[in-house]
Formats: C-alpha cells, sequence, structure tokens
C-alpha cells in the first residue's frame, strides 16, 4: 500500500509517465509513424539503390552505342525493328491469350 501511495504521490513520476504516453501516442510525431515513415525511408532506399544500378547500365549501354558500329546496328534491329533493304522481317510474339 505504501509504495502505491508514494507512485501517486509523486508529482516528477506521474508527470513523466504522462509526457512518455503524450510523446508516444497523442503526439504529431507518434511512434507508429515514425514506424512507417523508418519503413518508407528504407523502401526508397532500396529503390535508389535499383535506380542507380540502372542508370550504370544505360550509361554503360549507351557509351557501347557511341564507340561500337555492330552494337548500334543491333540495338536499331532489336528495339526499333529495322532493317536492311534486301531482308524481310518477321516479328513473332508469345501471346499467352491464344494459347490453351
Amino acid at each position: 500500500m505504501q509504495k502505491i501511495k508514494f507512485i501517486f504521490s509523486n508529482k516528477y513520476l506521474i508527470i513523466g509517465i504522462s509526457f512518455a504516453m503524450w510523446m508516444g501516442f497523442f503526439d504529431r510525431n507518434e511512434i507508429s509513424l515514425q514506424l512507417k515513415r523508418i519503413n518508407e525511408l528504407k523502401k526508397l532506399q532500396k529503390s535508389e539503390e535499383v535506380m542507380n544500378q540502372q542508370i550504370l547500365a544505360t550509361k554503360h549501354e549507351l557509351s557501347q552505342l557511341k564507340t561500337n558500329p555492330e552494337t548500334l546496328e543491333k540495338y536499331a534491329r532489336e528495339k526499333y525493328l529495322m532493317k536492311k533493304d534486301n531482308e524481310d522481317l518477321f516479328i513473332i510474339t508469345s501471346d499467352s491469350s491464344s494459347i490453351k
């Protein structure tokens, strides 16, 4: 009984617990919001790493296109379906909805 009286009569303890509850649950920067922000930050950092890898791959591809004419021809044929005058171009697509 004496300990319970001490807890309720100690104003610093009551204020400290009240402050912790206010900061943890009622403040605009509450704990759950901070955890959501941390998770979002981690996702954005992973996304940044992926984007940086894509940028490096694109830069490498661009340097290959600038320096190697065979790579430029291959890129034009694959991406833009270009062909030489004496060639025929056949485009084969795999449409999964028509395959049973």
